[in-house]
């Protein structure tokens, strides 16, 4: 679809380079959330024993037969795309972080070609 606005690293707030990564996941779950709140899950811990603030631990997001899980630990994001069949894993490959938003991304606008509610997700994302 040209012309159409993309979601990117930029948009996500996320820097590969890891420059306050945890708050760039953090960009990208509450923008997920709010434009997929039936498909995306995300878990949050607390950031110690005393501090009630929580932080990202973990993104989910189920689109068709992929779910797309993003896991940020000790500093470090892990991302995987899954293909998923009757709730049975049958395809998982790891991803660079890049590869991840791009994929997650693409999938949505497959889908906003043919359904009015992921066409305005995908507004919600990118706007």
């Amino acid at each position: 679809m040209a012309g159409e606005p993309s979601f990117d690293l930029d948009a996500a707030g996320l820097r590969a380079d890891g420059v306050d990564l945890a708050s760039g996941v953090e960009v990208l779950a509450v923008k997920l959330e709010g434009a997929l709140p039936q498909e995306c899950r995300v878990e949050r811990r607390r950031r110690s024993l005393l501090d009630r603030r929580q932080v990202v631990r973990a993104i989910e997001v189920r689109l068709g037969t992929n779910r797309y899980a993003l896991r940020l630990e000790h500093g470090a994001v892990t991302a995987t795309r899954e293909q998923e069949v009757r709730g049975v894993v049958i395809k998982r490959e790891p991803l660079d972080l890049a590869s991840w938003v791009q994929g997650l991304a693409e999938e949505l606008r497959e889908q906003a070609a043919t359904s009015a509610r992921a066409r305005a997700a995908l507004e919600r994302l990118v706007g």
